[in-house]
């Protein structure tokens, strides 16, 4: 293509749906991704010997997520609810769980009466001291850590508050086929309308002026248009100089760096285990505690959350480990991750790693801590986060724009209705915000 007006780094939701966009207003888009693969932390694959594509990244819908369904309607892409039954793991002993708190009454009055917002842990410490609530603080810290990938040192209450009351956890259907169709659908759709995609091309370094945009990529290539779209995952902009995935801006955005290192980005690492049977429906010989219809399963084990693909027959199980303890063990070996993992689920069933062994048949760990690219999994609030998010996607001298699930404002953070709303956001922006014209040189 000739120079584009715009270039959009990162090929994530946000970054495809801003393509698609600029595209059909008849802007010349350039899109670059630095992976062999279009849409970043929706990672869709039959990686690791599978036998149908597993989600490796985002995998539910969280909540009503209305452009997220709008968009997977004119996909011709269906939903299914999850089914079955919720199990809690204690002392190995199994349960039906009836709620996510013992109890959720009590905790949402004291969080109404909380005059401001302070972290998480400072509202457990000053509302629930007493020994008698020693279970519900470790329930609602673990629920913040694993579901939201939180730190409760850092967690705003105030965010953690809206989303219990709203009980948008207890709504998760999956996109039939996984989140890649959509991707897919995306992609297709913006290459129709002109964009250009760029695949394996990392973007190293930005340099920009007023209506003028260079990026120097890895492979040594470079590239210009006059303004440019930062798709990036949070985490690559919370990155310090001299550490894996970091951007250099040149000028750099110190008050832009400091909003993002200000916002919560979360670790996780997914486990993906399929077996040869579903063997946790029945008692067997080497299985004392099969669960039945199994749907989620919360626990004390190692790698704590677990579920199936219930109603699908598929005998897969995901292992989820997030927020601290996911950042602990960030570095650890994939093997040591999957040996972990079996001695969890055997733990759960009351089985052996043994027995798990002999009827493995593929496996896959995702370890989004790790991740170069990505340097975490999703967003969660921290205190001040409303003033930092709209400070990191102040567009800056109408040439750099910001977008991603991190910059988004509402209801859904760390979703991919997150991102979409933010690309799509960013891409009006674009829009009516006049071109810069370039300095005159010579």
């Amino acid at each position: 293509m000739s120079e584009p007006d715009i270039l959009i780094i990162g090929g994530g939701a946000a970054g495809l749906l801003a393509a698609r966009t600029l595209a059909r207003a008849g802007r010349r888009v350039l899109l670059l991704e630095a992976r062999n693969r279009l849409g970043g932390r929706i990672d869709t694959s039959p990686e690791g010997g599978f036998s149908q594509p597993v989600e490796g990244g985002a995998e539910f819908l969280h909540g009503d997520v209305p452009l997220t369904r709008q968009l997977l309607a004119e996909a011709g892409i269906v939903c299914h609810d999850t089914a079955g039954t919720t199990y809690e793991v204690e002392a190995g002993r199994a349960r039906p769980a009836e709620s996510f708190f013992d109890d959720m009454p009590l905790l949402l009055e004291k969080l109404r009466e909380l005059p401001h917002d302070v972290v998480l842990n400072s509202f457990l410490a000053r509302y629930f001291p007493e020994p008698e609530h020693r279970t519900m603080r470790e329930q609602v810290r673990r629920f913040a850590e694993g579901y939201d990938a939180a730190d409760a040192s850092r967690a705003s209450t105030f965010a953690l508050r809206d989303e219990w009351s709203g009980n948008g956890a207890e709504d998760s259907p999956r996109p039939e086929g996984g989140y890649g169709r959509l991707v897919e659908w995306l992609a297709q759709d913006a290459q129709a309308a002109g964009v250009t995609v760029q695949l394996n091309t990392q973007v190293t370094e930005l340099h920009w002026q007023p209506g003028q945009v260079r990026v120097r990529c890895a492979d040594g290539q470079v590239l210009q248009a006059s303004q440019v779209l930062l798709t990036v995952p949070l985490g690559v902009l919370q990155a310090q100089p001299g550490e894996a995935g970091y951007l250099h801006l040149k000028p750099d955005l110190p008050q832009h760096r400091e909003a993002a290192r200000a916002l919560g980005f979360g670790p996780v690492i997914k486990v993906l285990l399929e077996f040869d049977a579903p063997i946790w429906e029945q008692a067997a010989p080497q299985l004392a505690q099969p669960l039945p219809n199994l749907d989620f399963l919360f626990s004390d084990a190692a790698i704590p959350t677990w579920w199936s693909q219930f109603p699908d027959p598929r005998p897969i199980l995901t292992g989820w480990l997030a927020g601290p303890a996911a950042h602990r063990r960030r570095h650890a070996p994939d093997a040591e991750l999957l040996a972990e993992a079996l001695d969890s689920v055997a733990y759960l069933l009351d089985t052996t790693p043994e027995f798990l062994r002999e009827h493995l048949r593929a496996h896959r760990i995702v370890n989004w801590a790790a991740d170069p690219l990505a340097r975490g999994a999703y967003s969660y609030s921290a205190l001040h986060a409303t003033a930092h998010r709209a400070a990191l996607a102040t567009p800056v001298a109408g040439t750099l724009f910001i977008a991603g699930e991190g910059v988004y404002q509402g209801p859904y953070i760390g979703t991919v209705e997150a991102a979409l709303v933010s690309g799509a956001t960013a891409a009006r922006q674009l829009l009516h915000e006049p071109t810069p014209r370039p300095p005159v040189t010579g």
